[in-house]
């Protein structure tokens, strides 16, 4: 028996699994069908990864990478008011009132 997309045994299982899922959507309503299908994915995660920590972090990391430091270039973020202002000790503010 091959289980393999094409073939009619994965036909049937598939159709298998959207039966039971519209019947619990159409006894049970929509919400409580998503629940019970979250928890048996909570179930189903528990029961069946080996090593859950390093697949957690491996999820997590996917989908926030970690930030890389940007480094900035002074050029373009400092005006000549305050460049100016930085070299004769004033503060920007000042800088710009006396001119």
């Amino acid at each position: 028996m091959k289980f393999k997309r094409g073939t009619p045994t994965f036909g049937i299982v598939l159709g298998i699994i959207f039966m039971a899922a519209g019947l619990l959507w159409i006894r049970f309503g929509f919400w409580k069908t998503v629940l019970l299908l979250a928890l048996f994915a909570v179930g189903y995660f528990i029961g069946a990864v080996d090593n859950k920590t390093q697949m957690l972090k491996d999820t997590v990391n996917r989908i926030v990478p970690d930030k890389k430091p940007v480094p900035i270039d002074v050029r373009e973020t400092v005006t000549r008011e305050q460049e100016n202002a930085f070299r004769t000790g004033k503060k920007a503010e000042e800088a710009e009132e006396e001119e």
